[in-house]
């Protein structure tokens, strides 16, 4: 496997900054995961690092030689895309032997045999390799899709929203397969999706997209946890952080420069001191339960465990650890504990 590395890569179309002075590793066997929602840049990174597009400014690294100005097949990437592009007329070991089957590859016959039931082993599809595309499931496609950039074994793999298309619990199943490939191959992947949940559970480090600016990069947790602005604590965390003035929870102690204050729904203690707040509505989630709030003129939302006895209409008092606020300025940047700002 190798490296990525991008270096102030810019790329317009026409009026419009799709990216703009991008600079991101992603180091090798590294999952590195960019976040955001469309419009974000998150497409036309891929599609910059693969060839398909060139960049304006910077320059594209793959391991360790200088890709810009080369063509997509001498760049050594695979890209899996957002559908499944599978020959509907071919088998499963049809559809992943034909990348192996390019003439300026030249495999052997036993080779590609032995690839294709390799990588079908690996997706666990081996039972489906005599089987047409058309007789697949959702899931099964997919796998077959990512299979077909697998046996490939490149550099680097590049995914575009892979499993968008799929239902919850397919994405779910598909998820926990496809890290566990990442970690027995040791690849590097560069995947984009504006899904938190595959951001969180995928990632080696996250980087959060806003129009075409790499605002924040971290491990989950960091990116959770210490968020550098509004925006990017919005991004992860679901149900998502509340956002209220400090006046509105009773917080006058604050410093000037506080014009927002967030707090994560698990952060909120149902029936320990704070202000009374009404249950208006209950959304059971299985192991939590969705607790929206209305306290004051405020709407809240908390996460309460299984078992917890709640009703709705239900009025109890509210309250939070100090330590557990985030703060922000008027412009949505993060102020730190000692006042500072972080720099997005």
């Amino acid at each position: 496997m190798a490296e990525i590395r991008l270096e102030g890569i810019g790329k317009r179309f026409g009026t419009v900054a799709a990216v703009t002075d991008l600079d991101l590793q992603v180091r090798d066997g590294e999952f590195v995961v960019l976040l955001g929602p469309t419009g974000a840049g998150k497409t036309t990174t891929l599609r910059l690092v693969a060839g398909l597009e060139q960049p304006e400014a910077g320059r594209i690294f793959i391991g360790g030689a200088d890709a810009t100005r080369r063509g997509p097949a001498e760049r050594d990437v695979a890209f899996v895309f957002q559908q499944f592009s599978l020959y509907p007329h071919y088998t499963v070991f049809e559809n992943l032997a034909f990348p192996l089957q390019a003439p300026r590859r030249r495999l052997p016959r036993s080779q590609i045999e032995a690839t294709v039931r390799e990588v079908a082993r690996l997706l666990r599809i081996e039972h489906k390799l005599g089987n047409r595309a058309t007789q697949l499931s959702g899931g099964e496609m997919q796998r077959v899709a990512i299979g077909r950039a697998l046996v490939r074994r490149p550099s680097v793999y590049l995914m575009d929203e892979p499993l968008s298309s799929l239902d919850a619990k397919l994405r779910e199943d598909l998820r926990v397969e496809l890290k566990r490939i990442q970690s027995e191959l040791g690849a590097t992947i560069l995947y984009v999706t504006h899904d938190q949940v595959e951001a969180m559970t995928l990632a080696d480090r996250v980087g959060v997209l806003h129009e075409g600016r790499l605002v924040q990069l971290g491990s989950p947790r960091e990116v959770y946890g210490d968020p550098r602005s509004i925006y990017v604590a919005q991004r992860l965390g679901s149900p998502s952080i509340n956002l209220v003035a400090p006046a509105a929870l009773g917080l006058a102690a604050l410093p000037a420069e506080v014009a927002t204050v967030g707090v994560r729904p698990e952060d909120l203690h149902l029936g320990q001191g704070g202000r009374p707040a009404r249950i208006l509505q209950l959304e059971p989630l299985g192991a939590e339960t969705v607790v929206r709030l209305q306290m004051g003129e405020l709407e809240l939302l908390a996460l309460a465990p299984q078992g917890r006895s709640l009703r709705k209409g239900e009025v109890l008092p509210v309250g939070f650890a100090p330590e557990a606020l985030l703060h922000f300025d008027a412009g949505g940047r993060r102020l730190t504990r000692g006042g500072g700002r972080h720099v997005a």
